[in-house]
């Protein structure tokens, strides 16, 4: 009986290790650095709300890639402008609207795998936001 015990034991490990290993393999693929497909990814979800931009950063820290890293520095930018310019009296009114036609016009250009900078304000969010 204790050796019935072991074997199955041995053999439970064995199947466990295998199954890591494979698992290891299988998140390697859909996860790859240099795959176009993560950095897109991590560029649609920054777009969608804050918490999807947190998400994505989190995504991007782990696997960084330039398209990616590219579309938080750009989406952190808008969300920030759209907060900025909605403390404006006169301007604010319409801060909502400016900034949701910026985040959409960015949300295409990267669901497009396009680079493009923000209208006006991208090469500046792009050169504060360059940690990220």
């Amino acid at each position: 009986m204790a050796d019935e015990n072991k074997d199955f034991g041995k053999d439970f490990a064995d199947d466990a290790k295998k199954a890591a290993d494979d698992f290891k393999e299988e998140v390697k693929k859909t996860f790859d650095p240099n795959s176009p497909d993560n950095g897109k990814i991590v560029a649609i979800i920054a777009h969608l709300t804050i918490i999807g931009w947190v998400v994505a950063l989190i995504m991007n820290s782990q696997n960084r890639t330039e398209f990616g890293s590219f579309y938080i520095r750009q989406t952190l930018g808008i969300w920030l402008l759209t907060i900025v310019l909605g403390i404006i009296p006169i301007v604010g009114c319409f801060a909502a609207v400016i900034g949701l036609v910026l985040i959409i016009m960015s949300l295409i250009n990267a669901a497009s795998n396009k680079m493009n900078l923000t209208v006006v304000v991208g090469e500046y969010f792009q050169d504060w936001f360059k940690g990220l």
